[in-house]
């Protein structure tokens, strides 16, 4: 992990500490502003780790509350990221901050291990969701989808018509014809990809022709293609003699951030009632995996190495999230495409 990506992994844990409201209510310009301030740098003589930083004495500002209790929030969210390996907090909140030599092997390994069921939690054990849905195409679709993401973290979910949580989203223009206009995946992925409040985009030809569009601009394409080269890429490599094997994998930092995302990604989506978070999520591990595609076979007559071993085990482990992550919202991951 490069000191670039540790400053945005820590500012990322900033933000979204701030949008979870765990310091309240805070104005953004007063966020903006302490957040400039916030600096990644080597710890100076008798810190402790590889950089530390000072942004939960910046955070403290605008917040109101103790550097301590800030460096704490942040400090849990920093647990864990991919590349950091432990936390500390010093004096009045500095956090120092440890890197791991590997922080890509265990999550590959993880992910392999349990397949589709990698980001399946307790979490929501306990909770009932009682949907109330609207009669109507698209209403039926996110509730589908909605339920089958709440019960990955746990939750039991009815169908109840006085229930607490009412499906209404913006519904479709022409709902008789969408699903053989566009086949179920498309179908599905044109009402769950958008925010519920937004209006799908599927009322003109061109609009339901870019839904099927085999191209870069159509992101359902984008998450199945992806899938399907890791798929091929797993064949080929069979072909060659040789089979994944999780390791180091530098230089692919940001797929290993969004594949540690997405256990969270989908409580967000249990907790919010918004399946189009994962399928947004899903369009980020696409884009980011297939970078990474590229140099996992062996060229020429290069032989397989442990390095290819490792980036095969990666594609692998972003084909299992995309394939799972497809699978809750309803949609099939075809191995060719």
């Amino acid at each position: 992990m490069t000191p670039a990506d540790l400053s945005r992994t820590v500012l990322r844990a900033v933000r979204r500490a701030v949008d979870d409201g765990e310091f309240g209510v805070v104005a953004d310009r007063a966020v903006d502003e302490a957040v400039a301030r916030v600096v990644v740098e080597r710890p100076r003589p008798g810190g402790r780790g590889d950089y530390a930083t000072n942004a939960a004495l910046q955070i403290a500002r605008p917040t109101g509350r103790p550097p301590r209790q800030i460096a704490e929030v942040l400090s849990r969210r920093l647990t864990g990221s991919p590349g950091i390996a432990a936390v500390d907090i010093t004096g009045p909140g500095f956090l120092n901050l440890t890197l791991a030599t590997d922080p890509s092997r265990q999550l590959v390994a993880e992910i392999l291990r349990q397949g589709a069921e990698y980001g399946h939690r307790d979490s929501l054990r306990g909770h009932r969701l009682d949907l109330d849905v609207a009669p109507e195409l698209r209403a039926e679709v996110l509730a589908d989808a909605l339920a089958r993401i709440a019960r990955s973290q746990g939750a039991e979910v009815r169908r109840d018509p006085a229930g607490p949580v009412t499906v209404r989203p913006v519904p479709v223009s022409h709902p008789d014809d969408l699903f053989r206009l566009l086949g179920p995946d498309a179908a599905r992925w044109a009402l769950l990809h958008p925010a519920a409040h937004d209006h799908p985009r599927t009322d003109t030809a061109e609009d339901r022709a870019g839904l099927l569009a085999q191209r870069e601009s159509n992101p359902l394409f984008r998450v199945r293609y992806a899938y399907a080269r890791t798929r091929a890429l797993s064949r080929n490599a069979a072909d060659l003699g040789f089979d994944s094997d999780p390791g180091g994998t530098p230089g692919h930092e940001q797929l290993v951030a969004a594949l540690t995302e997405y256990p969270r990604i989908l409580l967000s989506a249990a907790r919010h009632h918004a399946p189009d978070r994962l399928a947004r999520h899903l369009v980020v591990v696409a884009d980011t995996v297939q970078p990474a595609l590229a140099d996992v076979l062996p060229l020429g007559g290069e032989k397989p190495s442990a390095a290819h071993r490792a980036r095969l085990a990666l594609a692998e482990a972003a084909g299992t999230v995309l394939a799972g992550g497809l699978t809750l919202l309803g949609i099939d991951a075809p191995a060719h495409v």
